[in-house]
């Protein structure tokens, strides 16, 4: 029976946490996208789609109050 932590080193999710979106598959970035609710155009290229990713991986800025 596997453990919570076999699931989590099995998982496809697991690797698309730590990698770099720059050596994902096409499908892998829809799914990223898609999975978040951003739902990529069926027509974005490959750059269109990567900046999607990075411009919402990125932490919002810190406020200043």
């Amino acid at each position: 029976m596997p453990t919570p932590l076999d699931r989590a080193l099995n998982s496809k999710n697991l690797f698309l946490g730590f990698a770099d979106p720059a050596n994902w598959t096409l499908e892998e970035m829809r799914r990223w996208l898609h999975a978040r609710g951003l739902m990529p155009n069926e027509k974005a290229t490959r750059e269109e789609l990567l900046e999607r990713i990075r411009a919402n991986l990125r932490q919002p800025p810190k406020s200043t109050k």
